[in-house]
């Protein structure tokens, strides 16, 4: 009896044992159930509040999820992460991330015997970020599924995963932005412009240049990200899901095509190969067609790739887009070829093309799930080989790779204040160790002051420094030998002295020991941005009153440019199309900017049967006719870069653009920066040095005076004037005006042909939009 007493026990508890996963699972809420429909479903979106409020209700019943609010957003909204392990890892958390910054950093390992007993030990750790493009819907709706089956699922890839990873989930890299576009996108639900473009920007400053921001860290969003996530922990992996158009492949995954920006360690490119290809296999046997690698997207810039300088692989991921929503229906003849493939055909890269059909809000969802968990099955089953290869990439930068100098010098003593206070931030924020020289010294044939600051190479994000302070030199790639150029995915040059307008000296004999240096700075000051005469206070009664005009075509560049406006607080109004057809601006404002736009864009706007009848339009005849006489009786336009033409072929401004026409074997700068030559003279670049630096985009110009009274205030530098990155033809833009004030009737038109406050990364020209707006 007692021997079955024992068996009948046993037999109790084994039952209780194994329903208590069970029992777990049946207490988590799932996605569908809280939000109260489908996830995936046609026409249906969370919205903040419910994805937060979701993600709470899973922390609070699962024991394997942690989540904790990393701070504000721009507009105020909590900005949230998940913390996704067992349930053992997460109870011992902490000595879980001691392992991982030991790891982070060599110096702090004693021996081989140490680093081998980490690593066996250690856990990868895999930052999943999401939805910064919030139009791109699929990317806030999949983290809740990723959330729930990691913290449920009982299967084995499921435990797998918990038990050899710690999952950062970031389930919105943009949550104002996600709330204004589910906001927007249900109001038009049913209307003839169903899932239309949002009328504004998807995020309050940057719109879909917040996925620029990884070298700058200019946002909130940003800060945050790299600050709580990816300097708080260091992971060996960073998976950014995104969406892409709707006629190309269905899913995207590295290898990136070439070029590698040439900081990035080789051992990265080696392990973003061998994780890409496997999840394109993976994603193969589950059934997903139209899957590619080595396709459309390269390594160039860092504004994208911030942990390919922090030891760390980025993957990328892209999935085809529906109409937000709203699903839609691909001819398979819609279909259509992208950089280095073609979505009709067969090739190596592309092995099963999708053959067209219907695109549903759930096939997004679908591919961005499967894909994380290729991922992690990936990081999971090679945990031991990332933490490994993570160390040895720390090992090469505190050795310092020979391309390096032995460090840089920035002195402290430059006249650009706010330029320097802008990159010694940069620097600290990025986990660079900047220290301070506590005595005079010589090197690289430089004197250096006590006080200035040492950027010494032999670091673990040395390699993060060199990619901003040096020039770059982008390899001259064309289609075919002497055709066209092979154009890069986003801009060329990042060479953070020159935009910001200081100094930044590498040496390499830099006395060893004989130089005393500080601690690495823990923190850096907010800079202090002023612009005399406008900002605040210091503007006084005579101040301009500013009118940035605000098309409803939703333009990154006017967002960047009340950045700018907001950070060295300069009063201004925002107008729209409306405020300009009323006419008498005098009586109401002194200056209007027009931020780089399309002139088409701002004359006619948008079609109405696009958008409601109030937001359709541009200025038209009417605002044209209002600015004009703004101009005679006295005010200011401004125009930025692409917003020149406006001024040229709307308000009759006596210049040409010199490159118009050209076809790009012949000219191609497609985001450089380029020497600029100023006529300080000029009260428009007052107290400027004669030389600076200007950046140059794809819409940028060059003028032809065709009338006499025209002021030239700035050039680009004679002969070759490319002074970071990649430039064909630039003969065709040396020495011509960049910068030109229009005078008539008792006012003026200031033209720019480049962007003055491009990304707001370009302090060194700052001033001379600031300068355009003085009266």
């Amino acid at each position: 009896m007692r021997d079955t007493a024992r068996h009948a026990l046993a037999l109790v508890l084994l039952v209780l044992a194994a329903a208590t996963p069970l029992r777990a699972q049946q207490a988590v809420p799932t996605p569908d159930d809280y939000v109260g429909f489908k996830i995936g479903s046609d026409r249906h979106l969370a919205d903040w509040s419910q994805v937060t409020g979701y993600m709470e209700a899973l922390a609070e019943a699962s024991p394997r999820v942690q989540l904790d609010t990393l701070g504000p957003t721009t507009l105020g909204r909590p900005f949230v992460m998940l913390t996704i392990a067992s349930r053992s890892t997460l109870a011992d958390l902490d000595h879980f991330h001691a392992i991982q910054m030991k790891l982070a950093d060599p110096r702090t390992i004693s021996s081989p015997e140490e680093a081998d007993s980490l690593i066996h030990e250690g856990k990868a750790v895999v930052l999943i970020t999401s939805s910064i493009h919030s139009t791109e819907v699929g990317g806030t709706q999949a983290p809740m599924k990723i959330a729930y089956r990691l913290a449920t699922s009982e299967k084995p890839l499921a435990r797998k995963i918990r038990d050899n990873t710690i999952v950062l989930l970031v389930p919105s890299l943009n949550p104002d932005g996600l709330d204004m576009v589910v906001h927007w996108y249900r109001s038009t639900v049913g209307k003839p412009w169903e899932a239309a473009s949002p009328p504004f920007l998807y995020h309050h400053y940057a719109g879909h240049d917040n996925n620029r921001d990884w070298y700058y860290f200019a946002l909130q969003e940003t800060n945050l990200t790299v600050r709580d996530a990816q300097n708080a922990w260091h992971p060996q992996i960073v998976h950014d899901i995104h969406q892409q158009g709707q006629r190309g492949s269905r899913f995207f995954i590295p290898p990136w095509i070439d070029p590698y920006e040439p900081n990035v360690d080789p051992l990265l490119t080696e392990s973003i190969n061998d994780i890409g290809t496997h999840m394109a296999w993976r994603m193969g046997t589950q059934g997903h067609e139209g899957v590619v690698v080595d396709a459309i997207y390269d390594a160039w810039t860092p504004a994208r790739a911030y942990q390919h300088y922090h030891a760390g692989a980025r993957i990328l991921t892209e999935t085809a887009s529906a109409d937000m929503a709203t699903p839609i229906t691909v001819p398979a003849d819609s279909l259509r070829p992208g950089r280095n493939f073609d979505a009709r055909k067969r090739s190596w890269n592309f092995p099963e093309p999708w053959p067209g059909g219907e695109w549903h809000l759930s096939d997004i969802i679908g591919y961005m799930e499967d894909g994380a968990f290729a991922l992690l099955e990936h990081a999971a089953d090679n945990r031991e080989r990332w933490l490994r290869s993570f160390l040895e990439i720390g090992r090469k930068a505190v050795a310092k790779w020979e391309r390096w100098p032995d460090a840089w010098v920035i002195p402290a003593g430059q006249a650009n204040r706010t330029g320097l206070q802008e990159l010694i931030r940069v620097m600290v924020t990025a986990d660079v160790e900047v220290r301070r020289a506590g005595a005079d010294f010589q090197a690289g044939g430089h004197r250096f002051s006590a006080g200035d600051y040492v950027i010494p190479m032999h670091q673990p994000y040395a390699s993060f420094a060199q990619a901003m302070l040096e020039r770059q030199e982008y390899p001259d790639l064309r289609q075919y030998p002497g055709g066209p150029p092979r154009r890069p995915y986003d801009v060329t040059a990042q060479t953070l002295p020159l935009l910001l307008g200081v100094d930044a000296v590498p040496v390499d004999d830099l006395p060893a020991g004989s130089v005393p240096l500080s601690d690495p700075m823990a923190s850096a000051p907010e800079p202090r941005r002023t612009a005399p005469g406008l900002s605040g206070e210091q503007a006084g009664k005579g101040a301009p009153r500013i009118a940035l005009y605000q098309s409803w075509s939703a333009d990154i560049d006017e967002g960047w440019t009340r950045w700018v406006f907001d950070r060295y607080h300069i009063p201004y109004t925002t107008v729209h199309n409306a405020d300009l057809k009323a006419g008498d601006l005098s009586s109401r404002f002194d200056v209007v900017v027009f931020a780089s736009e399309s002139p088409r864009t701002i004359y006619f706007g948008r079609p109405k049967a696009s958008v409601p009848d109030s937001l359709a339009g541009g200025v038209g005849a009417r605002g044209v006719a209002a600015l004009e006489d703004f101009v005679e009786d006295g005010g200011t336009v401004v125009t930025l870069q692409e917003a020149s033409r406006f001024a040229i072929d709307y308000l009759g401004a006596p210049v040409r653009d010199v490159t118009a026409g050209l076809r790009p074997e012949e000219f191609y700068i497609p985001g450089s920066i380029l020497r600029l030559d100023l006529d300080t003279s000029s009260p428009l670049a007052r107290g400027m040095p004669d030389s600076t630096a200007a950046w140059y985009g794809r819409s940028s110009m060059a003028f032809v005076p065709t009338d006499s009274g025209v002021r030239v205030v700035g050039r680009y530098g004679e002969k070759d004037p490319l002074l970071s990155g990649w430039a064909l033809g630039s003969k065709h833009v040396a020495g011509r005006p960049a910068l030109v004030e229009v005078p008539r009737g008792r006012g003026r038109i200031v033209l720019f042909g480049f962007r003055p406050q491009y990304r707001v990364q370009s302090v060194a020209t700052f001033p001379l939009l600031f300068d355009a707006l003085r009266r």
